[in-house]
């Protein structure tokens, strides 16, 4: 596994790999990997000739409030795992080439899909991703990129930028991966004290809790919404940020559920602020 820290180092290899008519998969990270990372590692091994890794905390997907300073970091720990699902390139940029002195441009992705759900409790930060996530495409020039299902307003925004500035790259959208008592697996996960832990599983209650109620035939999504957000209130120590319903695709506000409607949840637990969703389809 090559370990790779300048820009134009990581062109030439995609540049040669291009040439020998491989394709390459690329799974965009900030490190500090899990299972969920680690499962779109092995989906573009599946899929792909080689598998490119970024790890590379971005600094303007975080408020100036935020936990950019204490984002859980271990390079170490992540070369080896990266390495052992067969991981063939980390990208690791450092910040001084991925936002030189004078660094003007951005990429924004406005309306809905970004002024909704995340958007209203972190302003700017999907300005910081998508601009980090392009930045990277034109780095990479991968052929497919994995995004995971837990982050679907992120991986709606990418797939918008993509389709609306016509970058070459098929987005890939995965399943969330979970602990085996349901919590969807993140970095921020580690903030989390034993017992906050417990309490941060009120998200998976809350959206089984969410998928018992379609089956037995409710579809008011303010009915929906309400019994998840006591779900949550349970817990002592979590403060909800959003419950809410929408088009999967477009992020637009639902009055009942569909097919492809999202749920998503959003709670503060302690210092960690974890999400969480899940797609119904097939209902009417």
């Amino acid at each position: 596994m090559n370990l790779i820290t300048k820009i134009s180092e990581m062109q030439e290899f995609s540049r040669e790999a291009k040439k020998e008519g491989k394709t390459v998969g690329f799974v965009p990270t900030m490190g500090y990997l899990h299972e969920g990372h680690l499962s779109l590692v092995r989906a573009a091994k599946r899929e792909c000739d080689l598998a490119v890794m970024s790890i590379y905390v971005n600094p303007m997907q975080f408020g100036p409030e935020e936990d950019l300073d204490k984002y859980p970091r271990d390079m170490e720990r992540d070369k080896a795992l990266a390495e052992k699902e067969g991981a063939d390139v980390i990208f690791a940029p450092l910040s001084g080439e991925m936002y030189p002195g004078g660094y003007t441009t951005d990429v924004d992705v406005t309306g809905t899909i970004t002024e909704t759900l995340c958007g209203i409790s972190r302003p700017g930060h999907f300005k910081g991703v998508t601009t980090i996530v392009a930045k990277l495409f034109n780095i990479v020039s991968p052929d497919k990129a994995y995004l995971g299902q837990k982050d679907a307003q992120q991986a709606v925004a990418v797939k918008r930028m993509v389709r609306d500035l016509n970058i070459p790259v098929e987005v890939r959208v995965m399943p969330t991966v979970r602990e085996d008592d349901g919590l969807a697996m993140s970095s921020r996960n580690s903030y989390l004290s034993d017992d906050q832990r417990h309490q941060a599983l009120g998200l998976f209650k809350a959206l089984e809790s969410a998928k018992e109620m379609i089956s037995a035939g409710e579809v008011s999504a303010i009915i929906i919404k309400q019994k998840l957000k006591s779900i949550l209130e349970e817990g002592k120590d979590v403060r909800v940020d959003y419950v809410e319903v929408v088009d999967t695709d477009t992020l637009e506000p639902s009055d009942e559920v569909q097919d492809n409607t999202l749920i998503a949840v959003a709670a503060y637990i302690g210092d960690a602020r974890l999400i969480d969703n899940i797609v119904i389809k097939g209902a009417k």
